[in-house]
């Protein structure tokens, strides 16, 4: 049965996907001093015409969570605030924390723990299994940190990740943070490896938009289709046809015009002579 989300990409960690009626919007945030341009910033009519809309907010982290959201007509937009238990008491919201369940409408929401701060979120709609990280993440700092600082650190990510490793995922947003230094891409790779999500989104990539669009370059795989969406309200369109089959359309506003500049495929991620295509070897260790 064909699926189709629209993803779109605002700053840093924050998107919104949009699945029929419904619109999820994660992390949102504006920038420390404002990045995010006023024309290219989440807005009130962005969220109307939708049967619902659920706004996450995965800890409290200011580049994670920005009071603007709070905002938003929510008396007059069908809004529903959902929001880790690490917030500030007082914080509107359904508040959850790792392993808790949750139901709006026809949404599926489960919470996983992070390796930072809050949960990292999990979300099934219509058919479609979204996952957005937060800062899940290996955090090792290898050109900072101790050996056992950096052992502890595989060892939280690697837990933090088993329950996640198997569960059935259509898009996926992660970090891929080069504050970290050499191996800053690990907990993503070992992430596109062990769960195969079948279109992976970096993310929390700290303004270096080259990053991302290495990291795309380089890792795809049989499994996953790795976008980086790195401009301000870049879209792309989703359309999944079948177990195998993805089409995606991608859309960029032009400044001058408002146009979209777009980009389409048509991607079989199991076609194709790939002669790496035997090496996702298993990752339990």
């Amino acid at each position: 049965m064909e699926k189709t989300a629209v993803v779109t990409y605002y700053y840093h960690s924050g998107f919104t996907v949009e699945v029929m009626d419904t619109l999820l919007v994660f992390d949102y945030w504006r920038g420390e001093n404002g990045e995010l341009p006023e024309k290219d910033q989440l807005r009130e009519q962005d969220l109307a015409n939708h049967k619902r809309v659920l706004v996450f907010v995965s800890h409290d982290h200011e580049d994670h969570f920005d009071e603007v959201i709070y905002s938003w007509n929510y008396q007059k937009l069908p809004i529903t605030y959902i929001v880790s238990d690490d917030l500030p008491i007082g914080k509107r919201g359904k508040r959850m924390k790792p392993g808790d369940t949750l139901e709006v409408g026809d949404v599926k929401i489960r919470a996983f723990d992070s390796t930072d701060k809050g949960v990292s979120f999990y979300v099934s709609v219509y058919g479609l299994n979204i996952f957005h990280a937060g800062d899940l993440n290996l955090w090792h700092w290898r050109e900072e940190s101790t050996l056992r600082e950096i052992a502890q650190a595989e060892k939280d990510f690697y837990a933090a990740m088993t329950p996640i490793e198997h569960l059935p995922m259509d898009i996926a947003m992660f970090p891929v943070d080069p504050r970290m230094g050499g191996l800053y891409e690990a907990g993503a790779n070992y992430f596109v490896m062990s769960v195969k999500p079948r279109v992976f989104l970096p993310m929390h990539w700290q303004g270096r938009a080259e990053v991302a669009q290495s990291y795309a370059r380089k890792n795809k795989t049989r499994y996953t289709e790795v976008l980086a969406l790195t401009r301000p309200r870049e879209q792309a369109e989703l359309t999944f046809l079948d177990d195998h089959d993805l089409h995606i359309r991608i859309s960029v506003p032009m400044p001058e015009t408002g146009l979209a500049d777009d980009r389409e495929a048509d991607l079989d991620a199991l076609a194709g002579d790939d002669p790496f295509a035997d090496s996702d070897l298993p990752v339990q260790l």
